[in-house]
């Protein structure tokens, strides 16, 4: 029986347990395996006695990574810099072991990143909100005032956390229990706190935004994320509630060719429709004209599976398990 482990940080995750219920159904033996108490032993007298395929040994508990014959990798965890990189460090040697790894660490490091992603997708000639990344005060004024109505989100943000809105010269936060303060004093908090700042237009939209799931370069299907009354933050984590959605061709290209680009094997393509016609009557979306065209907002590389599951019955991780089953 061939076994696959499952990285993760809360066993009771929706998706932690659909991911090992999915794989014993398809016959694999699942691990569950939390990287945070992972620990690696380095020996070259292993090389010189050719004993040991490999002079490292990577464990976690009574489990020998390098023995898995897939990893999937639902949560590494969070926490300090040396911490994280030690455990993508463990998870790029253990793809160097010949173990395969989805998503690759590269490719998670690439979404999480929201800055080098916005930077993957516009190269590979995706439609992104405009977007500028600076590191001192002015710069930052320059752009807020340039767009009239900007978000300044953290790089490696998640669930919607700590984004500020800035409209009219006014701040607000994704967290209400954020008090609220002036532009100058919120840019000089964030940059001593960040060293740089990554800020988008705000774009325009119904009061939601797309979670398309993309598994092996296609899309299995998607939701609306609808703000809760009186937000701006679309995140069911914030809030905001799931509704079916039904993706048109130009949404379900987008979806698929956002996951290639930031190289995800499965990944949440989130997507704004943006508005058309007067913001002041009648609202509508039309895909055809500039203006109302569909943008990629970012790539989540580590996505719950629950939303969509909830709204149309889709399991992500059947798609995800038979991917894998199928390249192994």
């Amino acid at each position: 029986m061939k076994k696959i482990g499952i990285v993760i940080t809360d066993p009771e995750d929706w998706t932690t347990r659909a991911l090992t219920d999915a794989a014993r159904k398809k016959g694999f033996s699942p691990f569950v395996l939390d990287l945070r108490a992972a620990e690696v032993s380095i020996n070259s007298a292993a090389e010189e006695s050719k004993a040991e395929k490999s002079a490292t040994v990577f464990k976690v508990g009574d489990i020998k990574l390098s023995d898995l014959d897939a990893i999937i990798v639902r949560d590494a965890g969070a926490g300090t810099f040396e911490g994280v990189s030690f455990r993508f460090d463990i998870l790029r040697e253990l793809e160097d072991e010949g173990v395969p790894v989805v998503n690759s660490p590269e490719a998670i490091r690439n979404a999480a990143n929201k800055y080098h992603a916005s930077y993957l997708l516009a190269k590979a000639g995706l439609p992104v909100p405009e977007t500028v990344a600076v590191q001192d005060f002015e710069a930052a004024l320059k752009a807020i005032s340039r767009f009239g109505d900007a978000v300044i989100k953290p790089v490696f943000g998640y669930k919607g956390k700590d984004i500020a809105r800035v409209k009219n010269g006014e701040v607000q936060f994704s967290d209400k229990k954020v008090e609220p303060s002036s532009l100058e004093t919120t840019l000089n908090k964030l940059l001593q706190e960040r060293g740089m700042l990554y800020i988008q237009e705000f774009i325009e939209n119904p009061g939601r935004d797309i979670r398309a799931f993309v598994v092996g370069g296609k899309a299995i299907g998607a939701i609306y994320r609808k703000a809760a009354s009186g937000s701006w933050v679309n995140n069911l984590s914030q809030g905001g509630n799931a509704d079916r959605c039904v993706l048109t061709k130009e949404q379900k290209e987008l979806a698929e060719k956002a996951a290639l680009a930031v190289s995800t094997t499965f990944a949440g393509v989130d997507i704004i429709e943006g508005l058309t016609g007067d913001l002041n009557n009648e609202i509508e979306f039309n895909s055809s004209q500039t203006e109302g065209r569909p943008k990629i907002l970012e790539v989540n590389g580590t996505p719950s599976g629950k939303g969509i599951f909830d709204a149309w019955g889709i399991n992500p991780a059947d798609y995800i398990i038979e991917h894998i089953q199928n390249t192994l």
